[in-house]
C-alpha cells in the first residue's frame, strides 16, 4: 500500500450523492433522508433504527423479502428462484452519516485547519464525542494522519468543516506494486492475521496471494470486489478479544481506493453499544474510520478481497444479505452471540446462496453438557450454564470470526489454486469470476485507545487473555434497547430456540427422574 503524501489534491467537497458509488450501485440511484421519511420502501422497523441518522435509500428496486419465511430460508428459495443470479435490487438503506464527500484534502500540522484541492483552507473540527465513547482523537492521531492525502465525509458550514470519517491515503491499495507472493509452506491465512500480534502498529500492507493471469491485480482498477473483513480484538475490552466479521462489495478504485465499498454489519439491535454502533450496511470509511464507531480506531484488521471479472457473485451476495436485514430489522431473528453474530450471520448467508463453506465443529459437546449444571452452580445463575453450553456446542466458523475469516478465505483460496469447480450458486460464479486475492493489512489509527491485537480463535484462548476472576474483567457498559411492539409482525415465523434451552429441559427431566426415584427409595424404606 502506498503512504501519499501531500501530493496534488483531486477534488472539492461535494454533497455524497452527487457523483460515485456507494458500493455496487451509483450514488445517484439513492437520495438523502432520515430515518423519519414518511415515504421511503424500506420497512418500518429498520427505518426506526435512523430517526436522527443520516440515510440514503434507493429511488427504486428495494430489497424486497418474505415475511412468512425465516431469513435464511428466504434467501435460499429467492437465489435458487432466480438461479443463482443477482436482480436488480438495492438495499433498502444504507447508513451515510454524513453529508458531505471530500475525496481528498490535507490535515494541517496542528490539525487546526484542512485543505482542498484548489488550496482553500477551512477550520477543521471533529464530530461530537459521544459521551459513552471512553477514547478519542488526540495529538497521536493528528500526527500519524498529517503527512497523508485523506478523504473524509462531514459537514461544511461557511469557514469550517466538521468531520465525521476520516479515511487514511495509507489504506489505499498500491496495484501498481502488487507482484504474487503465495502462501508458503509455514504460512496460513491464519499466520498473516497473527503477525506482529495483529499488527495495530505495523503500517498498511497489501500481498497478492493468487491471481489467474499474469498482471490481473494490477489491472483491477474499476473491476468489482466482494472482500472478507476480519477486525482484531480490542486493547480495552475483555468482552472484545473475539473480533467482528463482515462481508464488503464494491469497485475498486482507480488508484486502489475502497473507501466507498459497503459493508455488511451485523450487530447487537437491542443494546446501545458505547460507540453508537448501529447494524447496517454502510460505507468502508465509516465503518473503518468514523470517528465513535469506526473499527480502525480500535483494533487492527484484515481483509481478504476476491477482484472478480463481473459483478454477479458480489452483487448476488449484496442483494441476498439486504433480504436477511430486512428480517433481521424486524426481529425476525435475534442476534445471539453464541449462536446468530456477525460471523454467523454473514457466513450463514454465503452459505444459503450457495458457497458450502466447511464447517469445523463445536469446541466440545462433552463440555458444553459439564459446563452447564458447573457454570449454573458456581455462579448460582442458569442463564450462565446455558450461555456456557452454547458457547461451547456452537458451531465455531459461526462462533468466531477469526475461525470464520480463516475458514471461508482458506476454502476460497484453495478451490481457486486447486482449480476445483462448482456447478451452481456463489461456489461457482466465484470459481468462473475471481481474478485475484489480494490480503490487506489495516491498522489500528493511533489515539488515546490502548492498542489492540489479533483476535483470538478457541474457548482456552479467549480465557487465557481475561482475568480469572471475572470481577476484574474491564466490560463496556451496553444498555438494553427496547424495540417497540407496534413494530413487531405477529405473522412472523418464530425463531428456533437455542439449543441449551433444551439441554434444560433434558437436565430437568433427569433431575426429576432422580427425585422420584430417591422418593420412592425412601417410601419403600419406610414401608418396609
Amino acid at each position: 500500500m502506498s503512504t501519499p503524501a501531500a501530493s496534488p489534491l483531486m477534488a472539492a467537497p461535494r454533497d455524497a450523492l452527487e457523483q460515485g458509488r456507494l458500493g455496487l450501485f451509483p450514488a445517484t440511484d439513492f437520495r438523502a433522508t432520515d430515518g423519519r421519511c414518511a415515504d421511503c420502501a424500506a420497512p418500518p422497523q429498520a427505518l426506526w433504527y435512523f430517526q436522527d441518522e443520516l440515510i440514503a435509500v434507493p429511488l427504486r428496486n428495494v430489497a424486497g423479502f418474505d415475511p412468512a419465511l425465516p431469513a435464511q430460508d428466504d434467501v435460499r428459495a429467492w437465489a435458487q428462484a432466480g438461479h443463482w443470479q443477482p436482480d436488480g435490487q438495492y438495499p433498502s438503506l444504507v447508513w451515510l452519516a454524513a453529508p458531505t464527500l471530500v475525496p481528498a484534502a490535507t490535515l494541517s500540522g496542528d490539525g487546526a485547519t484542512i485543505t482542498f484541492d484548489d488550496g482553500t483552507q477551512r477550520a477543521f473540527t471533529l464530530a461530537p464525542r459521544l459521551p459513552s465513547n471512553e477514547s478519542w482523537f488526540n495529538g497521536d492521531s493528528t500526527a500519524w494522519l498529517q503527512p497523508q492525502t485523506l478523504a473524509l465525509r462531514g459537514t461544511l458550514s461557511g469557514a469550517t468543516f466538521t468531520a465525521r470519517t476520516i479515511w487514511p491515503g495509507s489504506f489505499d491499495i498500491d496495484l501498481a506494486s502488487l507482484a504474487v507472493a503465495p502462501l508458503q509452506a509455514d504460512e496460513t491465512l491464519a499466520t498473516l492475521v497473527r503477525a506482529d500480534d495483529g499488527g495495530a502498529r505495523a503500517p498498511a500492507g497489501a500481498r497478492l496471494l493468487w491471481e489467474r493471469t499474469p498482471g490481473a491485480a494490477r489491472a483491477a482498477a474499476g473491476k468489482p470486489v466482494l472482500a472478507l473483513m476480519l477486525n482484531g480484538a480490542q486493547g480495552d475490552d475483555d468482552e472484545a478479544h473475539g473480533g467482528h466479521f463482515a462481508v464488503a462489495t464494491g469497485y475498486m478504485g482507480a488508484r486502489g481506493q475502497w473507501s466507498d465499498w459497503l459493508v455488511n454489519n451485523f450487530y447487537n439491535l437491542d443494546a446501545w453499544g458505547e460507540k453508537g454502533i448501529i447494524a447496517s450496511t454502510l460505507t468502508m470509511d465509516a465503518y473503518l474510520t468514523d470517528l465513535n464507531s469506526g473499527q480502525a480506531w480500535y483494533r487492527p484488521s484484515a481483509m481478504l478481497v476476491a477482484v472478480l471479472r463481473e459483478p454477479r457473485a458480489a452483487l448476488l451476495y449484496q442483494q441476498g444479505v439486504g433480504r436477511v436485514f430486512n428480517h433481521f430489522y424486524r426481529h425476525d431473528f435475534s442476534y445471539r452471540h453464541a449462536t446468530a453474530n456477525c460471523a454467523g450471520i454473514s457466513l450463514d448467508t454465503l452459505r444459503s446462496l450457495g458457497w458450502d463453506v466447511p464447517l469445523v465443529g463445536p469446541t466440545s459437546k462433552l463440555k458444553a453438557w459439564a459446563g452447564l449444571p458447573w457454570m449454573a452452580i458456581t455462579e448460582a445463575s442458569i442463564s450462565s450454564g446455558m450461555q456456557a453450553f452454547d458457547y461451547m456446542s456452537a458451531e465455531r466458523s459461526n462462533l468466531f470470526p477469526f475461525v470464520a475469516f480463516n475458514v471461508a478465505g482458506s476454502d476460497l483460496l484453495g478451490r481457486l489454486t486447486r482449480g476445483k469447480t462448482a456447478e451452481q450458486g456463489l461456489e461457482q460464479l466465484l470459481g468462473e469470476d475471481v481474478e485475484a486475492l489480494i490480503y490487506v493489512h489495516v491498522p489500528q489509527i493511533p489515539s488515546s485507545r490502548a492498542f489492540g491485537q489479533a483476535p483470538v480463535s478457541s474457548y482456552d484462548e479467549y480465557m487465557s487473555r481475561v482475568p480469572a476472576d471475572r470481577a476484574q474483567w474491564k466490560v463496556l457498559p451496553a444498555p438494553p434497547r427496547a424495540f417497540p411492539d407496534a413494530l413487531r409482525d405477529v405473522r412472523a415465523p418464530k425463531e428456533e430456540l437455542p439449543k441449551s434451552r433444551r439441554a434444560v429441559v433434558v437436565y430437568g427431566v433427569l433431575i426429576a427422574a432422580f427425585a422420584l426415584y430417591l422418593m420412592l427409595r425412601l417410601v419403600r424404606r419406610l414401608t418396609q
